[in-house]
């Protein structure tokens, strides 16, 4: 159900790197830390979850900019 509203994202041909955490499972890390209320760096790792930073920095990609107009001077 949610995995349409996902963004694609290509793996790198040449220089590849590292393997992204699939997005199923970055969503569900984001949904437990936003849950629980604990913070990134202590998400569980025998749980089967990605790093917190990693899901930190996933859920920084798929938010929107902020607009121009809420910026304050």
């Amino acid at each position: 159900m949610i995995e349409p509203l996902l963004p694609q994202r290509q793996r790198r041909f040449r220089h590849p790197g590292r393997k992204r955490l699939h997005d199923r499972l970055a969503l569900q890390d984001i949904f437990f830390v936003l849950h629980t209320g604990i913070a990134w760096e202590h998400l569980p790792q025998e749980l089967g979850y990605g790093s917190g930073m990693t899901c930190w920095r996933r859920l920084a990609e798929w938010t929107p900019p902020a607009s121009g107009s809420t910026c304050t001077r």
